[in-house]
């Protein structure tokens, strides 16, 4: 391995003391524009880099954000809106020369309260984003009682001093409620993702709310977020009466899952049942038939809630953001409800 090039050897290089190459190096005053130059030139010559741990020490900090994801790694590698999320977060993260730490522990109740403790005891981050609220979240508390900066995605975060970054999921269940209202529907199963979550239990109670509204009714099923998962769901529900002629899903991979499943019980998608995700990727592109979803922009969710945690690191108190209503993307999953008149 070569060996690292230091500033001793920038400085022996051009005949100056290792004092004078730090000062032109960590813009500090003590030397001559010209010999800044010089010494940056040479630097970059010879491929001297700032170490990072040298730099976080004199800066009291750690240069990175940690993030921690209470779910089945199985699960994320398979669900791109984290894939997304994190991509608009590490967008910021790179313009401001800043790492992130993840770790994914898993769903057993604790595990993240105590990486939470040691990166803090640790110093290992400078602040957190933190995902899938739960009620009465102990994260809340936790994070503000050990002076860790953090910013939840997925709030607000009620009664709390920590930011959020949140998506109206009223305006959202309306977009989707509208749709298959004008297509006929009346009767809609919703398979959500854990409602341990609570975005989980607002997003049942919007679709539930707007589909009342219209003089519909919502049935809602609890799930996971995997395919495998889904598709039980939906066939035990098909297996149990009468199907209802649509379908919403918590997430892309749910989707997919209840449309195979409807398929394996003899139904055709969209003749006799239609399908919406709540969430759209590739796979909602690519599926046969290619599913009608909401374009809820993980990108523009993560890089929101990266800014917003670089503002409160640097002392701001910044105010909760709504992000504006997704936009249904309507594709071959959906139409015309069987028996209905339009």
């Amino acid at each position: 391995m070569a060996r690292r090039v230091t500033i001793a050897d920038v400085a022996e290089r051009l005949g100056l003391s290792k004092a004078s190459v730090s000062y032109a190096l960590n813009d500090q005053p003590g030397v001559s524009p010209e010999t800044r130059r010089q010494v940056r030139e040479m630097a970059a010559q010879l491929g001297w880099y700032p170490s990072s741990s040298a730099r976080a020490l004199s800066r009291a900090k750690t240069g990175a954000i940690g993030l921690v994801l209470s779910r089945d790694p199985d699960v994320i590698g398979t669900e791109p809106y984290y894939m997304r999320a994190m991509a608009g977060i590490e967008s910021v993260l790179v313009a401001a020369d800043m790492g992130l730490m993840l770790r994914i522990v898993g769903t057993d109740p604790g595990r993240d309260l105590a990486i939470y403790e040691r990166w803090a005891g640790e110093r290992r981050v400078d602040g957190v984003i933190l995902f899938d609220q739960r009620e009465d979240d102990p994260r809340l508390p936790l994070v503000t009682r050990l002076g860790l900066p953090a910013v939840l995605n997925g709030g607000p975060a009620t009664g709390s001093a920590v930011p959020s970054v949140t998506s109206d999921a009223r305006a959202d269940a309306a977009q989707v409620v509208a749709h298959l209202r004008a297509l006929g529907h009346r009767q809609v199963l919703h398979v959500t993702g854990p409602t341990r979550f609570m975005h989980e239990r607002r997003r049942a109670a919007a679709l539930r709310e707007s589909a009342a509204e219209q003089g519909m009714e919502v049935e809602s099923l609890e799930s996971d977020y995997t395919f495998e998962a889904a598709a039980l769901t939906v066939a035990r529900r098909l297996g149990d009466g009468p199907a209802p002629t649509a379908m919403v899903f918590g997430n892309d991979l749910m989707a997919l899952g209840g449309l195979d499943a409807a398929v394996d019980a003899g139904l055709a998608v969209p003749a006799d049942l239609s399908v919406v995700s709540w969430d759209d990727s590739m796979l909602c592109r690519v599926a046969n038939p290619p599913v009608t979803a909401l374009d809820r922009d993980a990108f523009e969710f993560g890089r929101l809630a990266a800014t917003m945690l670089l503002q409160v690191m640097a002392g701001a108190a910044p105010e909760d953001v709504v992000t504006p209503p997704s936009r249904l993307v309507v594709r071959a999953s959906t139409s015309t409800a069987r028996a209905a008149t339009v």
